[in-house]
């Protein structure tokens, strides 16, 4: 891909995976506009990417992606500045160790992590067609393989563990990807996900202290767990593959409910109810 002056909109890039990504990606010679929800780390992450990457073609605006109405304002704000997007990379992610309702009654871990990337995508996948070829970047995880989609209680209300609600919404993630590859064939679009790592972020920060010592032998750097994100954003060689899980920067085999198409209609018509599109 060409990427000078390339358009990449990005998720979560206010620390961690998401902000190493966008760093290199600026330094590559993208247009970068990601979001932030808090303005005062919004504003601090837009001039470290900028300082950092050596690129002022950097815009921040605002999204809160618990909520489904400011997904929708942001979509429309966006739309009234921007034509087409040639690269969205759904980043940005949560780990919850309780039980929390957003402001629209949904259990906030799969609200953020699943039902935010599929209402923000479809709300803007004109302008990624009006840029084809152009790519959707999922960043899931190898947690997918842990739990299954549970449409009997998808909400955890009846039961609530945390590797439940995490697993389940990275693989929506993948059935996601699959289904949304499927609709795009013929668009130019290529749709992919990705397993970056265990990576050091903010994401375990509620753990308690034993879990957290017990996984810091294996953490990697946010800027280790970029690089399938950046491979999947310029790499010529994946310009034409769609439909897949990424790891390593290699095509991995995703567990087998993420390949199961039927689930994946299932899920994307439920979802479209949740988000009311």
């Amino acid at each position: 891909m060409n990427k000078k002056g390339k358009l990449c909109l990005i998720t979560g890039a206010t620390n961690g995976i998401g902000k190493a990504t966008a760093i290199e990606l600026a330094k590559e010679g993208f247009h970068i506009v990601f979001t932030y929800r808090n303005l005062e780390k919004g504003e601090s992450t837009l001039e470290e990417i900028k300082m950092q990457s050596g690129n002022t073609s950097v815009e921040a605006m605002y999204c809160n992606l618990e909520s489904l109405d400011s997904i929708k304002q942001f979509t429309e704000a966006f739309k009234v500045k921007y034509e087409k997007i040639d690269v969205l990379i759904n980043n940005a992610g949560i780990w919850e160790t309780k039980r929390y309702v957003t402001e629209d009654g949904y259990e906030k871990t799969f609200a953020v992590n699943h039902l935010a990337p599929f209402l923000l995508t479809n709300l803007l996948i004109g302008l990624l067609k009006k840029a084809a070829p152009s790519r959707i970047i999922n960043v899931s995880s190898e947690a997918h393989r842990f739990t299954t989609i549970d449409f009997n209680d998808i909400m955890c209300e009846k039961s609530f563990s945390s590797m439940k609600a995490y697993g389940q919404s990275k693989l929506a993630n993948i059935l996601f990807t699959k289904e949304l590859s499927v609709q795009l064939k013929d668009y130019g679009v290529t749709v992919n996900c990705l397993h970056p790592g265990v990576v050091n972020t903010g994401l375990f920060q509620h753990f308690p202290s034993l879990i957290k010592n017990l996984i810091s032998g294996i953490l990697i750097s946010p800027e280790k767990g970029a690089q399938t994100s950046i491979y999947l954003t310029t790499s010529e060689e994946i310009s034409k593959v769609t439909g897949q899980y990424f790891s390593k920067k290699k095509i991995k085999a995703s567990n087998k409910e993420s390949n199961n198409m039927e689930i994946a209609h299932k899920l994307w018509y439920l979802s479209e109810k949740y988000v009311r599109i």
